[in-house]
């Protein structure tokens, strides 16, 4: 089968009159990462830069990668993928010895455009060993305050919503989140062994004046709880840390010793803009083997494709320490501090437009 040719809508970023308006927040931009840089060698971080064509792209369900080939001088043919975290490479990095480490990749996800994604961004991951999730909390919410003295700005602001970025970030768990503004028992469709209960919560939501479809499972009855009803408060007034997701729904994190039901696993809001997402890291390879199987089950299900695990990412969890990890979208944050409404007023050069 022979694809059309693509649709190239022109790009208009590098006209002159256009790149004039863009420059302050790609000046800005600059800044804010040189500063994050300096942030990082403070504390005795090592910057370190990972090959963004992997074998596996990442084992979660609803990401989607680009596919590519490697061709061998005799002819030989090997599927490869463009990564969409850097993820797996930094692990191996701990796993070799190193302690604290940072990078700011390249990543590529596909089905993914609009003013807060691009299917090309820059992902700052940092990881500490034998530090628990909640420092980087502390990490979030200092970088929040750098990007602001860093840009000059006072006041975070996205789509009406506006944000303090030097107050304290409120913590907030997904039990409190689904009680607050749905009403809803999140944890009672829970069980102690993280399995979950869909009808419980199907009930849940119609009572909550929710629609509900017949082939919703539990995962998207919960993605529509949080889209609809919780992100559009967090990050109001100040940042918000979201904590303690169920197991389900952290296929990386380790289960919170004081609920088997929950992972330590946070997200960072600011003006209703999801940042970060952060674990505290799952080192069980057997564990961790079976929640990519059944991620990649879902994606099979889902959009009838799977992508293969990374067996050398696996047998790395057996060498790896106990360590935490967060990926945060710099684009976005350089976004918010510099006052631009897309993330591609703050990239140098946009991913040209080549689909209708």
């Amino acid at each position: 089968m022979t694809l059309p040719d693509p649709i190239i809508h022109p790009s208009i970023w590098w006209k002159p009159e256009t790149h004039a308006d863009r420059r302050p927040f790609l000046i800005g931009r600059n800044a804010v990462q040189t500063a994050l840089r300096g942030f990082f060698a403070e504390r005795g971080f090592i910057e370190v830069d990972t090959a963004t064509l992997q074998i596996s792209p990442g084992n979660e369900t609803h990401l989607h990668a680009f596919a590519t080939e490697a061709v061998a001088m005799d002819g030989g043919r090997a599927q490869l993928y463009l990564h969409t975290s850097p993820e797996f490479a930094a692990k191996k990095l701990l796993a070799a010895g190193e302690e604290r480490i940072f990078t700011f990749a390249h990543v590529y996800r596909n089905r993914e455009r609009g003013p807060l994604h691009h299917p090309e961004f820059t992902m700052l991951e940092w990881y500490r060993v034998g530090e628990g999730y909640e420092r980087l909390m502390a990490d979030c919410a200092d970088m929040l305050r750098l990007a602001a003295e860093t840009t000059g700005t006072r006041s975070f602001a996205f789509r009406g919503m506006q944000m303090d970025p030097f107050a304290e970030p409120e913590r907030l768990t997904l039990a409190e989140a689904f009680d607050r503004f749905a009403g809803i028992d999140l944890l009672a469709t829970v069980s102690a062994s993280g399995e979950t209960d869909r009808q419980a919560l199907a009930a849940a939501l119609l009572e909550a004046g929710m629609r509900v479809a017949a082939d919703d499972s539990w995962t998207d009855l919960f993605s529509k709880v949080l889209v609809d009803r919780i992100e559009p408060h967090l990050g109001k007034g100040r940042a918000t840390i979201l904590c303690e997701y169920p197991m389900s729904e952290a296929a990386l994190a380790r289960p919170s010793p004081a609920d088997p039901r929950v992972a330590e696993r946070f997200e960072l809001y600011a003006c209703g803009v999801e940042l970060a997402n952060a674990f505290g890291e799952l080192t069980d390879a057997g564990e961790q083997r079976r929640r990519f199987e059944h991620d990649m089950a879902e994606k099979a299900r889902i959009y009838g494709e799977t992508y293969p695990l990374d067996e050398d990412f696996l047998a790395a969890l057996a060498l790896m320490p106990q360590a935490s990890g967060a990926a945060l979208g710099f684009d976005r944050l350089a976004m918010l501090a510099t006052g631009a409404t897309r993330v591609d007023q703050v990239m140098w050069a946009p991913v040209a437009e080549v689909l209708p």
